[in-house]
Formats: C-alpha cells, sequence, structure tokens
C-alpha cells in the first residue's frame, strides 16, 4: 500500500525559510520519480519541483526557481522541499507525488504571512 506522508508545513513571514519533508512506503522509492505540487485557494494545482529516481535530474517551475530545492535520501525513503525567501504567493497546500503513479499525500499548509 503506497503511502505518502507530508511534514514541515507551517506559518512563516515573508522571506522565511521552511523545509517540507515527505515520506513515502508500500513501493520501490529508489525507483521513483517524485514531484512536489502545491495549490492556493482558488487556483488548480501546480507542479513545483521534480527530482528523478536517483536525483540526478531535477526540474522547478519558473516561479521557485533559485529560491526552492528539491532533494531526496533514498536511505530514508523521504524527498524534501527546502523553501527560502518565501513570499506571500507561495502560500497553498504542498502535496508530495509519486510521479506517474496517482499517488498523493495528504498535503501540507504552508501560509507565507507577516
Amino acid at each position: 500500500q503506497v503511502q505518502l506522508v507530508e511534514s514541515g508545513g507551517g506559518l512563516v513571514q515573508p522571506g522565511g525559510s521552511l523545509r517540507l519533508s515527505c515520506s513515502a512506503s508500500g513501493f520501490s522509492f529508489s525507483s521513483a520519480a517524485m514531484s512536489w505540487y502545491r495549490q492556493a485557494p482558488g487556483k488548480e494545482r501546480e507542479l513545483v519541483a521534480s527530482i528523478s529516481s536517483i536525483g540526478g535530474s531535477r526540474n522547478y517551475a519558473d516561479s521557485v526557481k533559485g529560491r526552492f530545492t528539491i532533494s531526496r535520501d533514498n536511505a530514508k525513503n523521504t524527498v524534501y522541499l527546502q523553501m527560502n525567501s518565501l513570499k506571500r504567493e507561495d502560500t497553498a497546500v504542498y502535496y508530495c507525488y509519486k510521479v506517474r503513479s496517482g499517488y498523493w499525500g495528504q498535503g501540507t499548509q504552508v501560509t507565507v504571512s507577516s
């Protein structure tokens, strides 16, 4: 049974940082590409970042390039999203996704506000 559990969200001031984690189980994590998506109120879910199975390839949405970093630790079955220089427009629920699988985590809320 595939499970993806996000953590690390919260309230942060503009310019601050957060690190999201997604703990995975129920599949061969080291063989799977992973992504982070986000969905802001009233907006469609959008791709934030993706990482290949061994981490050699990473892709980012233009809106987060230079501020966010996706990484993974295959020994811990965990994918991370380091978010720096956060902006109010980064406020959203962030979801972990196993690429091409249909499996999503439950989401973690990130709120950027002063």
